[in-house]
């Protein structure tokens, strides 16, 4: 799940300077579950750029816009509707908006219309948590489930520092220590034995932007 928040009118209508008739592509996935990217917010979106003298030439919501084959398969429904239009406000990730941009034929201009935060999980209730920060070198196996890298400030791979206090960290008392949690899920689990074992350093060569993964066929 990929979380993101609209932008403010303001800085959309920035971006959107010079151009008049406004293509609008939502995100039938992600930003319609975070409520940035849905059909509630392509129709408001939609009166509000109309409030500000636009005209909104067409809209689609792809099933999953970061996905080529859904976007093609939208732009090919509204081809019409592309014809007529000078820009095209993406309401969706920054995946999204790269993708809406690589599969647009008539090389119009793009912009995003949210912000992305992270990636996150979904409980029962809904809310959205930051769990995985992608860094290409999980360490869940030995941490219970629980990832050092995301859930501690410091990324640190061998313990808590000097800054816990009765197992909160020291960016905010409201904030569980990661190693804490990772101790007390060890435990459960009677592998605290592994903690003993010194990791290395990360290897950031494995994070190193951009990165690719080519399918075999």
């Amino acid at each position: 799940m990929i979380v993101s928040q609209q932008k403010p009118l303001e800085e959309i209508l920035e971006s959107l300077k010079g151009y008049n008739k406004i293509f609008l592509v939502g995100c039938g996935d992600c930003a319609t579950i975070c409520k940035t990217g849905g059909e509630p917010e392509m129709v408001k979106m939609k009166q509000l750029l109309e409030g500000q003298g636009k005209t909104i030439s067409g809209m689609c919501i792809p099933e999953a816009p970061c996905l080529a084959s859904k976007t093609k398969s939208e732009f090919a429904r509204n081809i019409k509707a592309l014809k007529e239009t000078e820009a095209i406000l993406v309401l969706a990730c920054g995946l999204g908006v790269q993708s809406v941009k690589d599969n647009d034929r008539a090389g119009l201009a793009v912009f995003p219309a949210c912000d992305t935060l992270f990636g996150a999980a979904v409980d029962g209730q809904g809310n959205f948590s930051e769990k995985c920060s992608m860094c290409g070198e999980c360490v869940l196996a030995v941490t219970g489930g629980i990832c050092p890298v995301t859930l501690c400030p410091k990324e640190l791979l061998n313990g808590p520092c000097g800054g816990m206090n009765k197992g909160k960290c020291e960016v905010g008392d409201d904030r569980d220590c990661a190693w804490v949690l990772i101790y007390k899920e060890l435990e459960k689990k009677n592998k605290l034995p592994g903690l003993k074992t010194i990791r290395p350093a990360r290897d950031f060569k494995k994070a190193a932007r951009p990165r690719k993964l080519t399918m075999v066929k």
